[in-house]
């Protein structure tokens, strides 16, 4: 008997999709952080704040750009097949980005620009995983898949950062760019393993127009759950986004090495995978959950600016521990409110106008705190993204009585 809290490992598809991505995202955090401490050594350290902050620019522009096309091709295309289109691109860009760095690159630019086409496959990826996963496991086991979902993304981030680290310091930075290419078999050989996967349940099918569009866009913000919970996610992170200035508190304030920007790194990620395994076993016990929501934020608020005050390398591992786990507590909530709410054939659309707040917040949170920090110092930057994040959300459980009076019955 399945234990209650692996209840979504039953079905064969949502374990193919959930082993696929372990492997998969580990490569992909894995680069991120990397890409992160690259463009720091590629830079005068008088620029370093700034250059570490368009790394957040170069990402977020492409999701807005496409992120409404690619939610309705995730409501009108099969959403498995565009995966493996998504998938395949992004491991095209891992080989480039190795190729320009075993070449010698001395140049940010090439950086920064197959950052960005990697933030374009990733803009279609998002829509269509977020949509896939409801189809492949019955709506009641849904908030555990959702859950079990968070544990692999989680799994990842610690794993992938940890390696990193180890892997720029022991063979350099091209070897991560050549081990995430090859970490993308794992889930496009998942994706071709599946059997039965509905295209498109219920016969539900969007066109390409910008009507379908519109009916996306309408139905967010028509919705006072959904809207407030996509404004709280872009505000807290929008103010708390410290990981771009990561290299900067390592190098220039706690003084260590590579492999303890790996580990910090991957700090955030260790309490998220903490919180998030609890969650696997009491998400669906959770009554008040607008109130949980809410207190979760806030943590991750505070967390963040006594993140900014710490000089010592433990307490910055736990600062951003916290971080990591009150966020996954508020990711799980929203997620599985969005995803109960919302009908099948507009999944896709939400999931992509969602995108828009979930990855614009903290890629454009990481510009803002590199201006401030190239003009004000890190420390201030972090702790008055901190503050920020306190007070934005207070502001939204003002305005949206809907959000903090929400129960698991409603």
């Amino acid at each position: 008997m399945t234990h209650p809290s692996l209840t979504a490992f039953q079905y064969r598809n949502f374990r193919l999709l959930w082993f696929g991505q372990l492997f998969s995202l580990a490569g992909s955090l894995m680069q991120n952080a990397t890409i992160l401490w690259h463009v720091s050594l590629l830079v005068p350290p008088e620029q370093k704040g700034l250059a570490l902050g368009l790394v957040g620019l170069v990402r977020v522009l492409p999701i807005i750009f496409f992120s409404l096309v690619s939610g309705v091709a995730a409501d009108a295309l099969d959403r498995r097949k565009l995966m493996l289109l998504t998938q395949t691109g992004m491991t095209l860009t891992a080989i480039s980005l190795a190729v320009v760095t075993f070449g010698g690159v001395t140049n940010v630019w090439p950086i920064y620009l197959l950052t960005a086409i990697n933030a374009a496959f990733t803009s279609f990826d998002g829509p269509a995983r977020q949509a896939l996963l409801p189809n492949l496991v019955p709506r009641e086991h849904l908030p555990n898949a959702i859950s079990l979902y968070s544990i692999v993304m989680h799994a990842a981030s610690v794993l992938g950062p940890t390696l990193g680290g180890l892997i720029i310091a022991g063979w350099g930075v091209a070897w991560v760019y050549a081990f995430n290419a090859i970490s993308f078999v794992a889930v496009i050989g998942g994706l071709l393993a599946m059997r039965e996967v509905a295209a498109k349940p219920n016969g539900d099918k969007a066109d390409f127009s910008l009507s379908a569009m519109g009916d996306g866009l309408r139905y967010v913000f028509s919705a006072p759950l959904i809207r407030s919970s996509m404004f709280l996610d872009f505000f807290a992170t929008f103010f708390s986004s410290a990981t771009a200035l990561l290299p900067i508190f390592v190098q220039d304030i706690l003084k260590v090495d590579e492999t303890g920007y790996g580990l910090l790194y991957s700090a955030t990620a260790l309490g998220a995978l903490g919180a998030s395994l609890v969650m696997a076993r009491v998400s669906d016990q959770i009554q008040r959950r607008g109130q949980v929501l809410l207190w979760s934020v806030m943590v991750y608020g505070l967390a963040t600016v006594v993140f900014g005050f710490s000089k010592d390398f433990w307490l910055t591992f736990a600062c951003l521990a916290v971080s990591g786990a009150s966020d996954t507590v508020s990711t799980v909530i929203r997620n599985v409110i969005r995803q109960l709410s919302t009908p099948d054939h507009l999944r896709g659309r939400m999931t992509s106008v969602n995108m828009i707040f979930f990855m614009g917040g903290p890629q454009l949170g990481e510009l803002e705190a590199g201006a401030v920090a190239s003009w004000l110092g890190a420390p201030f930057s972090v702790i008055s993204g901190g503050l920020g994040c306190l007070l934005a959300t207070a502001i939204i459980a003002w305005r949206t009585p809907a959000l903090r009076n929400y129960r698991q019955h409603d």
